[in-house]
């Protein structure tokens, strides 16, 4: 059993053998459906008890001011937060007027289970009235991978002992009431009551449509339920139907005999829109409607399981030798996917469609973390994402013009393309995040070879932030190239001068810019790019200025950082972690204290402007100062101490990353999973055991298994192509699947050219062995196992 909310280890799904309210909102977390499009908490069906109800849309925001102490020019003036819209799930039973609700009567038996091939939650209950019937209820819930606006519930109530009249109450619901957060913690969301106002509600026989709109940010979304009945031949069945404005519900009332079962399908579809009017809405909802009850329950229910299965059969991940690890790793990749499989043209958000943490605000994550595993794995979804940004390029745009730059300023924090972050130097001055874009349109290119992508959305892209780096960065007497005034990844060190991860990062945008406007000239041309200003690009990434301490032998995370004081981690105990929840900012920032992975993740995305000597040294040092506040850390520092030789430590980190929510880790998983933490865990395994990295365009691999792991095996896809790469430490096989196909590739330097059809293995060679690296005190890596 995994630790705290003692999940069942299975390696393909999540088990709760026991319901605990006192963990109710974490495991409605972990048991989230969602399609990218929809997003549904893992909510009892009947609503009660509930840690946090949540049912999201992607894009359906409310706006709210930012209030300032004391403002200034260019602060954003609003902010978005993602609204609970109406909730579809909802099906409440009564058994002899009494209400299921377990909190009273006798809970005989509770288990739920997320099915993570089939795409299911199921849930089964046994439950003791406290008049002493019996009854035992079974559901199982989806979002459809097939259906983007559909989803869809299977109900099912049979009494045990006697006898029992069984209503159902299937309900939508709008404005639900939420509980009001208890915590100050910024990654909580602002909670916004009643936030739709009603415009149409009907009903239609079995079917429900409620139409609202938010009240600020014009979003009109429509909601709609139908249903399906079924009881044994010759019981008597009774219908009833109402709608208000903000709710619908239909009951059904039959007598059953033990071993009788009332059967409940209930299809529900959503739709929104900013521009679509009302009657284009309810007709979105009814089509889709429509189109679910032909396929019906069972055909939804196969096609989820299709889909699945051909994710799975290209992207599974194998661990063999720590079963947490295996449930872990899919587990992960399972809401990666959920998070951005029918997004089209939307973003993915910091907590994904799972929680309202954040506010649902996509960040720099998304491009950094998340789409990296899409794009070898389901690279429609990366396309999608990126389409998005390129969509929020005017809004970009503007905000650089107001910032007095050229090209586009990016957003820190978003949901529509606007900046949301109330906080100047974390957020305003964190420019990395263009290049951060940038980076993950060079990789989309490398791994799809999309022409029609490349030549349009990614050479704007890139154009647009290039011309940001030019305006924002001045070369120096010395004839360097300095980028000054920034927050790199680091939140505990903001506003500093030449942060070599944004450095490094904007070099390879400035490049990258300058290529693609030689290969596509017509696009450039209409871009208004010129000769002069593709050399200027290309002057300003040659001369980058990269700071190094010569006398530590190691790169300052920016300029002068190694020169600051390093933070007494001795006086510190657990109860002042998170530090920016107990110490000021101003104190944070004039020290050697690192939040998360930075100069540690440049070495990661830019391992090619690092020799392997700096890689060590520099790993070594920051491990001593970074005490991993932020999730996305873990996974970073996993890579490279898979990198550097330090095995044990990156088992260890690869397990922190993988289980951050199974195991809630922050304590915050209530408010939704960490979806770049998730996404972590596949590159732990990836380019971190498996050693993939895609510097030079030509895919990499260094395998290495630390002593805990038997064997790793995954799967990506790679211009088309359907690659599986298996070591057990001594060797490395690599297989492509696909007929009449060859691929070139480098392992542990070597290349190779790989044959369809025809494996290759080849020897991998001893790991270089090194001290283990210290941590601050007290921030040593958690042990997963014993379940610290």
């Amino acid at each position: 059993m995994t630790a705290q909310i003692a999940f069942t280890v299975d390696p393909w799904c999540v088990r709760e053998p026991e319901l605990r309210l006192d963990v109710l909102g974490t495991t409605e977390s972990v048991f989230a459906l969602s399609n990218g499009h929809i997003g549904v908490r893992g909510n009892l069906d009947e609503g009660e008890p509930h840690g946090l109800p949540g049912t999201y849309l992607n894009s359906v925001y409310e706006r709210r001011p930012l209030p300032y102490a004391e403002g200034g020019y260019g602060y954003p003036e609003s902010g978005q937060t993602i609204i609970n819209v109406t909730n579809g799930k909802l099906v409440r039973l009564l058994v002899d007027d009494e209400p299921f609700d377990v909190r009273y009567g006798t809970l005989l038996r509770h288990e739920r289970k997320l099915d993570l091939r089939a795409g299911t939650l199921e849930r089964v209950a046994e439950w003791r009235s406290p008049a002493d019937q019996e009854v035992r209820i079974t559901s199982t819930r989806l979002v459809s991978f097939t259906h983007r606006s559909v989803m869809a519930i299977l109900y099912e109530v049979e009494p045990l002992k006697h006898a029992a009249r069984v209503v159902l109450q299937s309900e939508l619901v709008a404005n639900e009431q939420l509980p009001m957060p208890a915590s100050t913690d910024p990654r909580v969301a602002a909670v916004l009551e009643s936030p739709l106002a009603p415009l149409e509600h009907d009903r239609d026989g079995n079917r429900l449509t409620l139409i609202h709109e938010t009240r600020r940010s014009g979003r009109r979304m429509a909601a709609a339920a139908d249903h399906l009945i079924e009881a044994p031949e010759g019981v008597k069945t009774s219908m009833e139907t109402a709608v208000q404005e903000n709710w619908g519900r239909v009951t059904a009332t039959a007598t059953l005999q033990p071993g009788q079962k009332l059967r409940l399908v209930k299809f529900v579809s959503y739709g929104w829109s900013s521009e679509r009017s009302v009657p284009a809405l309810r007709d979105q909802v009814a089509a889709a409607l429509t189109g679910a009850r032909h396929t019906g329950w069972d055909g939804l229910v196969a096609e989820q399981r299709a889909y699945l299965d051909d994710f799975w059969a290209g992207a599974d991940v194998e661990v063999d030798g720590d079963p947490d690890l295996q449930q872990a790793v899919r587990f992960a990749l399972f809401h990666v996917l959920q998070a951005g499989a029918r997004g089209e043209g939307r973003p993915i958000a910091a907590k994904g469609l799972t929680g309202p943490g954040y506010d649902g605000h996509c960040f720099w994550d998304t491009e950094t973390f998340v789409l990296p595993v899409l794009i070898h794995t389901a690279p429609d979804a990366a396309k999608d994402v990126l389409r998005w940004r390129h969509s929020t390029l005017p809004k970009a745009r503007a905000r650089a013009r107001t910032l007095g730059l050229e090209g586009a300023a990016f957003p820190w924090r978003t949901i529509n393309g606007d900046e949301c972050s109330g906080y100047w130097p974390a957020g305003t001055a964190a420019f990395h995040v263009n290049a951060d874009i940038a980076d993950a349109v060079i990789r989309y290119r490398d791994a799809v070879r999309d022409e029609e992508f490349d030549r349009t959305v990614g050479t704007e892209l890139l154009v647009e932030t290039a011309r940001l780096w030019r305006s924002l960065g001045a070369y120096d007497r010395a004839g360097k190239f300095r980028i000054d005034g920034v927050t790199g990844p680091d939140e505990y060190s903001a506003v500093a001068d030449n942060n070599v991860y944004t450095n490094l990062m904007a070099q390879r945008n400035l490049r990258a810019a300058a290529a693609v406007c030689r290969r596509y000239t017509d696009e450039a041309t209409a871009l208004g790019v010129t000769g002069k200003e593709t050399t200027a690009w290309r002057e300003c990434a040659d001369s980058m200025y990269i700071p190094f301490d010569e006398k530590l032998g190691v790169h300052p995370q920016s300029e002068g950082f190694t020169d600051h004081a390093v933070l007494d981690f001795e006086s510190l105990t657990d109860a002042d972690y998170p530090l920016m929840l107990h110490m000021p900012y101003v104190q944070l920032y004039r020290l050697q204290v690192v939040k998360q992975a930075d100069l540690v993740l440049a070495m990661q995305l830019r391992g090619d402007a690092f020799t392997a000597e700096q890689k060590a040294a520099n790993f070594a040092y920051y491990e001593k100062l970074t005490v991993r506040d932020s999730s996305l850390s873990a996974c970073t520092q996993a890579v490279m101490a898979a990198e550097t030789g330090h095995l044990g430590l990156a088992y260890d980190y690869a397990c922190e990353a993988a289980l951050m929510d199974l195991h809630d880790v922050t304590g915050t998983t209530l408010n939704g999973l960490h979806m770049a933490s998730l996404a972590g865990a596949w590159s732990t395994m990836v380019g971190g055991f498996g050693g993939m990295r895609d510097h030079s365009g030509t895919l990499s691999f260094a395998p290495r298994l630390p002593p805990e792991l038997k064997r790793l095996s995954f799967g990506i896809t790679h211009r088309g192509l359907r690659l599986r790469v298996e070591t057990d430490g001594a060797e490395a096989t690599y297989t492509l699947t696909d007929d009449a196909s060859t691929l070139d590739l480098l392992h542990h330097g070597q290349r190779v050219t790989l044959v369809a059809g025809e494996p290759m293995t080849l020897p991998v060679p001893p790991t270089p062995a090194r001290p283990r690296p210290q941590q601050p005190h007290g921030r040593q890596p958690r042990d997963m196992r014993a379940g610290s």
